[in-house]
This record gives structure tokens, C-alpha cells and sequence, in this order.
């Protein structure tokens, strides 16, 4: 059965997708209400098997996804779906009072089931029901499968974690088995045993998958990458890691490309400027010989037409040679791609290897987390811990944020904390000015030539952060924090990858890669842990700190 949305463009057919397709945009075009337009012209064709949808924050991912689940309508062109779709949006909002069993779409039949098994032969409990006899069954191993064998189908979603909820979504669809599944984000809010969970499920998905994604542990179990990329996707065979190799060897072919469309620009200018030099050498021995009068008037006259007609084409064929290696340098750079690498160094953040930066002496946190702890010198800590374990109070409390209940929680150098919220600079003040803020003693051009190298270059840096997307805001917010004075010799990152595109995410990596202070880093991401160099693990459970070996 194809589940069809098409709106066709003025005197165009929409396109039938071939047999093999799953999804098929023909001339899709799509903007928000305010103008502000998301795609035009797209077209795009998915088969079987697991596709990773990725690209720059803004390019349009979950609005697309939106559209193949046909939550949002295209203003042109046609979507088309085969088979029944299933859809996990990656702001998942359920209601508290749900019943997991409502939550998995089995309410009625689970109803119906219990009634027949209580006596009741009425036979609307058997329409309800129809073959579904192990239904119970099903849903339970749906539930294991994903990690949640302890939550009960009598349970509401109020009393699980916003991790689990989303998990218990992804249950339903898995339970409904639709021909094709969309997921936005999936990861964003599990921690890691929940996260491999998923990884599982999806590695056993037998039907067609498109998942929005910058996790990179997940598109390693992908079939193929397709980057959205400036209203059109490109896609790539393998996971992730293949991809990355490919548009490595498409950039150094582009920057080749650049190199000799440069040369034969250069050279083009250069036989122009010689060709101009000659021909006007010609025209001054002309003019010379016209005032010597050494032959008739008619004859010179005839002679200067022709040599200035001579002279025009051979003008006019440089400068078309010259235009045409401009055209092929403009092609060749369009090749390349613009995403800068932030490249700092922070010789102030530097700390002794034997100084004491933090330490945590009978302390018991908010909650009833006991935590001992020393950090010394430029240590990288990576502080893992499944959802509500006390990551963030850890945080907090040491940010000075949370007083513990008891004991001591001291950090003995400055130190600045990045939360999950992004709450730290003033939306009505320009980038600039936040950091100007965090740095009250710089001068403006030196705070300009620091912003510069975390990409926020001239009239950039005075854009107010209220205007940022994602992506620049998270960028923005960094700065600040490395930037400010005194420069922190201890920095705390709590999720910095969630919501971050891969691009923002590399960013972070190489911002991170010239900081010298001590790191303690809350992710879920494994991937981003293991490129940070981290030294030390740290896991909260069961109300404790433990070092992991």
C-alpha cells in the first residue's frame, strides 16, 4: 500500500517512485508561514535498508522528516511513502498520565484479553482482540529488548524518566512494525545502557530506516550517510566513519581543483597583459608611421582599420579566456566546503601536573550522592552515570551553584561551567559583549582577534545572541567561557554534544584540543569521550562516585 502526500507543481506530473524506493520527494518545496523558506525543488529517493540523515543545524532535517511523516504539508511537489510510517519526533512530549500500555498502543486489546481471560465471552472483547492472542507477550519483549523489563504496562509515564518515555515511543513503533521508521534525534536524552539499547534495535530493523542524527556511534550502524547539504542531499555508502573518508578525498580532488584553476587564472592575466602590451606597441609604430606620411593616406588609413580590428579580437580572446578560467576557479571553489575549524590556543589555562584542582571530602549532595574526590593538574575526566544518577548536581554543587549537605566540595582554581540550558549569555547582548562581559580588562581588538578564531569574524561578533542558531550559540557560549578572565583552569561540560551538529561538534573537539586546563566532561556520547583524550572515568551509581578502571 503507498501512503501518498502529493502536491503537483503547475503542468508537472508527480514523479512515481521505482519499485525499490521507499521515499521519494519529486519538486518538493516547503516554507514556513512567515516566508522563511526550508526547500526548493528538492528531490530526494530512499530505499531499503538504514539511511543516517545528516547536515548543518538549520538545513531543514526534522522539517523533512515532518514532511515524509506528513505532520507538515509541501507548498510544491510531491512526497511519496510506501507502506505505513512511523514517526519519533525529537521534542517527544507525553502525557504523564498515560499508561504505558496506552503508550504502546495495546490498551484496548490488553483489555480485551483480560476481560476474556476474566469469563466475559461478549464479542466485542473478540473484535478488539481479533488474532492478537500474545499480545501482553510481545509488548514484554519489546520492553526487554530496549532495557525496560522493569517498568510494568500498568505503570504511567510519570513515573518513568523522560529517557524512558522516549524508549517507550520507539517500543510502540517497534510493536506496530511499520514498513518505514523515522527517528529525529533519538539519543539526545538516553544515557548510555539505554543507548545501546537502541543501537541493538535498530541494528535488527529489518524494514526501512531514516534517522536524523550526530551520534556518531549510532550512524556507525548505518547502511548509508545522505548530508543535506545547501537544499539538496548527497549520499555517501557505509556509516559515518566511511563517509568522513570520502568527503575527505572529494576535498583534497576540490582543493586541486582550486590550485590549478588558480594557475591558469594567473596565467590567463598575464598572457592578457602581454597581448595588451604588444598590441599597443603596434599601434604607436602605426601612429609613427602615419606621421611620416611614407605611404598614401588611403593606404594607412586602411592599414590602421585592420590592424585595430586585429588588435579587438585578439583583446576579446584573452579576456574570453580569461573570463572562462575565472568560471572554472568560482566552479572549483564552490567544491569546497566552508566549515572552518576553530583553531586556539590557551597557554593561560595551563595547570602544573601536581596542583590541586578540586577536591570533595565527605561530601554528600543534594539527593543523597556521596562523593570523595580529588582532581590534580590538567586531568580529562569523563563523568558517566545513567539518567537522574547526579551528574549535573556533581556539577553544580562544584560550580558553587548547590551547597552539599554534607562535607566539603572545593574547586582550587577558577573554573567555569557549561550547562545543558545555554543559559549563560545575555540573548539581548551582541557576541562581543557577552564576552566582553566574562572579561572586563580586554581591550575590544583583543577580544575581537579571540572571537575571530571561534569563527566569529567582523560583523559576526556583533550580532546579538538571541539571533544565533543553535549551533552559533553553543559556539558563542564556549567562547565566552574560555575566553574569560581569570581563564578557567578547570572547565565543566555538562551533554555539550546534545542538539549539535556534527560540524559545531568538530568544533568543540578542536576548541577542546588547545584548552590545558583539568576537563570534567557529563556525555553520553562514547564516540566524542574517546577523541577528548579523557584520562579518568568516573561513573555515579547507586548513590556513589566510583573510579572505573
Amino acid at each position: 500500500m503507498s501512503a501518498t502526500r502529493p502536491t503537483p507543481r503547475p503542468g508537472s506530473a508527480p514523479a512515481v517512485p521505482s519499485a525499490s524506493a521507499a521515499v521519494a520527494c519529486d519538486g518538493l518545496g516547503f516554507a514556513w508561514p512567515d516566508g522563511t523558506p526550508v526547500l526548493e525543488g528538492f528531490d530526494w529517493t530512499a530505499g531499503p535498508g538504514r539511511t543516517g540523515l545528516i547536515g548543518a543545524n538549520g538545513s531543514g532535517k526534522s522539517t523533512l522528516l515532518r514532511l515524509l511523516a506528513g505532520e507538515l504539508r509541501p507548498d510544491e511537489g510531491s512526497v511519496h511513502v510506501t507502506g505505513e510510517t512511523g514517526y519519533l519526533p525529537q521534542d517527544l512530549t507525553l502525557d504523564t498520565g498515560l499508561r504505558v500500555d496506552a503508550v504502546l498502543g495495546i490498551d484496548r486489546r490488553r483489555a480485551a484479553l483480560h476481560a476474556i481471560e476474566a469469563g466475559d465471552p461478549a464479542e466485542e472483547h473478540f473484535t478488539v482482540l481479533g488474532d492478537d492472542w500474545d499480545v501482553e507477550e510481545r509488548a514484554r519483549a519489546t520492553l526487554d529488548q530496549l532495557g525496560l523489563a522493569h517498568i510494568g504496562l500498568d505503570r504511567t509515564i510519570g513515573e518513568v524518566s523522560g529517557g524512558e518515555s522516549v524508549l517507550l515511543r520507539l517500543a510502540e513503533l517497534l510493536l506496530r512494525r511499520p514498513r518505514v521508521l523515522l527517528l529525529d534525534e533519538p539519543t539526545n536524552n538516553l544515557d548510555l545502557s539505554a543507548r545501546q539499547s537502541l543501537y541493538a534495535a535498530l541494528a535488527a530493523w529489518k524494514g526501512v530506516l531514516i534517522v536524523v542524527s550526530h551520534d556518531r556511534e549510532l550512524l556507525r550502524h548505518v547502511d548509508q550517510i545522505a548530508e543535506l547539504r545547501e537544499g539538496s542531499v548527497h549520499t555517501y555508502g557505509g556509516g559515518i566513519d566511511a563517509y568522513e573518508e570520502a568527503v575527505a578525498t572529494e576535498q583534497e580532488a576540490a582543493r586541486r581543483m582550486v590550485r590549478s584553476a588558480e594557475s591558469d587564472v594567473r596565467r590567463q592575466k598575464r598572457e592578457l597583459a602581454e597581448a595588451q602590451g604588444k598590441l599597443a606597441k603596434r599601434v604607436r609604430y602605426g601612429d609613427k608611421m602615419y606621421a611620416s606620411k611614407r605611404e598614401p593616406r588611403i593606404v594607412m588609413n586602411q592599414r590602421k582599420r585592420a590592424a585595430q580590428e586585429s588588435a579587438g579580437k585578439h583583446r576579446a580572446t584573452h579576456e574570453q579566456r580569461l573570463e572562462q578560467a575565472k568560471d572554472r576557479l568560482e566552479e572549483a571553489e564552490g567544491q569546497l566546503r566552508s566549515d572552518d575549524e576553530i583553531r586556539v590556543d590557551l597557554p593561560y589555562t595551563a595547570v602544573p601536573a601536581g596542583r590541586t584542582v578540586l577536591t570533595a571530602e565527605g561530601a554528600v549532595l543534594r539527593g543523597g550522592v556521596r562523593v570523595e574526590l580529588e582532581l590534580r593538574g590538567p586531568e580529562r575526566i569523563a563523568l558517566v552515570g545513567d539518567n537522574g544518577a547526579g551528574k549535573t548536581t556533581l556539577l553544580r554543587t562544584v560550580a558553587g551553584q548547590l551547597p552539599p549537605e554534607r562535607g566539603e566540595v572545593r574547586a582550587h582554581v577558577p573554573h567555569r561551567y557549561l550547562p545543558q540550558r545555554l543559559d549563560v549569555l545575555d540573548d539581548g547582548l551582541s557576541v562581543a559583549e557577552n564576552v566582553a562581559r566574562l572579561a572586563p580588562d580586554a581591550t575590544v581588538n583583543r577580544v575581537r582577534a579571540r572571537l575571530a578564531r571561534f569563527l566569529f569574524r567582523g560583523a559576526r561578533a556583533d550580532r546579538p545572541v538571541g539571533t544565533l542558531s543553535g549551533g552559533e550559540r553553543f559556539r558563542a557560549t564556549l567562547a565566552a567561557l574560555m575566553l574569560a578572565e581569570p581563564a578557567p583552569q578547570l572547565l565543566m561540560l555538562d551533554e555539550p554534544t546534545n542538539n549539535l551538529d556534527l560540524a559545531s561538534v568538530r568544533h568543540l573537539r578542536t576548541a577542546l584540543d588547545g584548552y590545558q586546563g583539568a576537563l570534567i566532561v557529563v556525555s553520553h556520547d562514547l564516540a566524542f569521550l574517546r577523541e577528548l583524550g579523557v584520562t579518568r572515568w568516573l561513573r555515579l551509581a547507586d548513590g556513589e562516585l566510583r573510579e572505573e578502571v
